[in-house]
């Protein structure tokens, strides 16, 4: 890709440049791989090698990060078809939404379960999950959407008898020694749910963005042939 003649051409055509990017299949790609990829740490990473269980919020964050990864999937096969487009947006909007307020629940949990005058916050954290749709996840694929921690403590519990390798060892202890998932464990900065939050409102900004330049496309079309 020429960036130069890129970022040129995005400032000189905004909008007809955007809606050409939308129409291509490298933001559809890269929404299915980054949230596929985020769902593939979580559970073979931080869940299998490093004893992190998924809590109830955990996992109705993963149902939406792999919506989305439908929706790109789908929208990938060729995006400039109105109905294959409209399908991975859709889809899309709908993971973002509900995976920034699966978010901003997990979040408040966290808070409340870390502040000793705040512990009924925990509550409706359940082990047995209720997924969008009726559908049932955690008979299908336990492994994957099977809540088994408790909600707000990601910290790793590794069970008794196992041999931890140097490198478990060392995630482990780092994540043990800050009581939970951060982005910057040392400093306790951005937690799981606050991590996740960001990237589901970073997509859903792109998606805004994306919508509004279709709207604007198709109306500058229907003056055009009216015009004509």
């Amino acid at each position: 890709m020429d960036f130069k003649k890129t970022w040129k051409a995005l400032r000189t055509s905004p909008i007809d440049t955007l809606f050409e990017w939308q129409n291509q299949r490298f933001l559809w790609v890269l929404m299915a791989v980054a949230m596929g990829g985020l769902v593939l740490v979580a559970h073979s990473f931080f869940q299998i090698y490093l004893y992190m269980a998924p809590c109830e919020q955990c996992v109705y964050i993963r149902f939406a990060m792999l919506v989305m990864m439908v929706g790109g999937l789908v929208a990938v096969i060729n995006p400039k078809i109105v109905a294959l487009k409209l399908f991975g947006c859709v889809t899309a909007f709908y993971g973002a939404i509900t995976g920034m307020m699966y978010s901003i629940k997990l979040n408040g949990i966290h808070h409340a379960a870390h502040d000793p005058e705040g512990l009924f916050g925990v509550q409706g954290c359940s082990a047995e999950p209720g997924f969008p749709f009726g559908l049932p996840l955690a008979q299908w694929s336990p492994g994957w959407f099977n809540p088994t921690g408790d909600c707000g403590y990601d910290a790793p519990i590794v069970p008794d008898g196992v041999t931890l390798d140097g490198v478990q060892q060392w995630f482990i202890n780092m994540y043990t020694a800050s009581d939970g998932w951060y982005l910057i464990p040392s400093l306790k900065f951005m937690n799981m749910a606050q991590a996740c939050f960001m990237a589901f409102g970073l997509i859903f900004v792109v998606l805004v963005a994306m919508a509004v330049v279709w709207g604007i496309k198709i109306a500058r079309t229907k003056q055009q042939s009216i015009a004509q």
